[in-house]
């Protein structure tokens, strides 16, 4: 298991190049199973899921070729409906394969997943809405067990959402575009990925209505076919090389992004004192002095993402005066708040709110990275304490940060991977 090492009192300072959105990569790889033709894309991150997800539709006969940023998908050797546990159990998205399958083929079996331990993200939802287009659906020995009705074809329906939900916005909505008639969806979620998904399922042919809005209509076709397409840039990768600059009185320059996808995060960084600029593909965040005191309330896009939301609080941990911020989306999403105290910060917990008070330094600290996002807010942390600091359980950020030692030593960040196994 590797772990980092940092030297802190960095100044994190440079440009850095963005890669292509892990959220939005993995809902398009799932896509690429609904063409008929091979499907290119572009920009795609060579994360840790991302090879998980290619492993997955690959073990069901889906020929892909991969060169550099760009992977193509033939789905026509395709020989399984079938996504095993020992897959599917390291990360969420894999149930992203249910929808297409499901339209496809008229089948699927599916593991439930797992993924970050961050709180309850149950998949009801998606399987409320594939019932209510005429699947049979039972859940048996930890498996999803789908069958399109009678005729091999799922049937279009108005089906609103009970809560937001990214990834089942998402399934259905690959579920909807090859179904019998039109699918109209409520209360979708309405995330840069989603819009994401949605443009690229219309670019292999689809016929989708109301992208971007909570209501989205969908006219199902006969058959997709494969496109080329270039994912989105990684908004959240964006925010937590920016907070650096904030955390240490730096200046980072982010390249390759996007800066209208990260606006209520820009706000936040402005208020604190940061001077952010941004251009067509950039964005850049300067800062003199130690940040002021915000307050943060979470939300689906496009309120604050709480995506960002363990990044902001290091950066609250180090401002002048009291941050108060509230998680609304997860239950368990501040788990990194006890390693971030044991770097010296002061940051107290009742139920989902935080309250940040903020100190002149971090000290260097052993600390244990607990999911994704909060993996990030420590190495940070740790970038800007004073010593040495050594970070166990980095698996998390290898699963959503490409090349991230090499990013973080071109800022400035003096960084080690060790492995544990040598």
């Amino acid at each position: 298991m590797d772990q980092f090492l940092i030297t802190g009192s960095s100044r994190i300072a440079g440009e850095v190049t963005i890669s292509g959105a892990k959220n939005a990569a993995l809902p398009l790889l799932a896509a690429t199973i609904l063409a008929e033709t091979p499907t290119t894309i572009h920009n795609v991150p060579w994360l840790q899921d991302v090879r998980t997800l290619i492993q997955l539709i690959a073990g069901m006969g889906i020929d892909i070729q991969k060169q550099d940023d760009t992977v193509t998908c033939d789905t026509n050797s395709i020989n399984s409906f079938y996504a095993p546990y020992d897959l599917v159990k390291t990360m969420r998205a894999s149930i992203l394969v249910l929808g297409p399958l499901l339209a496809r083929f008229g089948e699927a079996e599916v593991s439930l997943p797992g993924g970050c331990a961050i709180g309850s993200r149950p998949v009801d939802q998606h399987l409320k809405a594939f019932e209510a287009m005429g699947a049979e659906i039972s859940v048996e020995n930890g498996y999803v067990k789908a069958r399109a009705p009678k005729g091999g074809k799922l049937i279009g329906c108005n089906f609103s959402f009970d809560m937001i939900t990214v990834g089942g916005t998402e399934n259905v909505i690959m579920a909807a575009v090859l179904a019998k008639g039109t699918t109209i969806l409520g209360n979708c979620a309405l995330e840069p990925e989603v819009v994401d998904l949605a443009n690229m399922l219309v670019a292999m042919g689809a016929k989708i209505s109301g992208i971007g809005t909570a209501t989205m209509t969908i006219e199902g076709v006969d058959r997709l076919h494969g496109c080329e397409y270039s994912v989105v840039p990684d908004r959240i990768e964006t925010g937590s090389y920016l907070a650096g600059a904030l955390m240490t009185r730096g200046d980072v320059m982010t390249k390759n992004t996007r800066a209208d996808l990260l606006y209520p995060v820009l706000e936040k960084f402005e208020a604190m004192g940061a001077t952010i600029t941004t251009g067509e593909d950039w964005i850049r965040a300067q800062m003199k002095g130690r940040p002021q005191p915000v307050d943060i309330r979470t939300q689906p896009h496009p309120g604050f993402p709480t995506d960002m939301q363990a990044q902001l609080m290091a950066v609250c941990c180090l401002a002048d005066g009291t941050s108060t911020i509230i998680e609304n989306i997860f239950e368990n999403r501040y788990m990194h708040v006890p390693e971030l105290n044991r770097l010296g910060a002061s940051i107290q917990v009742d139920g989902h709110t935080a309250v940040v008070r903020g100190v002149e330094n971090f000290t260097a600290a052993p600390v244990m990275a607990t999911d994704l996002r909060a993996s990030m807010s420590l190495v940070m942390a740790a970038a800007a304490a004073e010593g040495q600091s050594l970070i166990d359980r980095i698996y998390h950020i290898d699963r959503g940060y490409e090349d991230v030692e090499n990013k973080l030593r071109a800022l400035g960040v003096t960084i080690e991977r060790i492995n544990t196994n040598d």
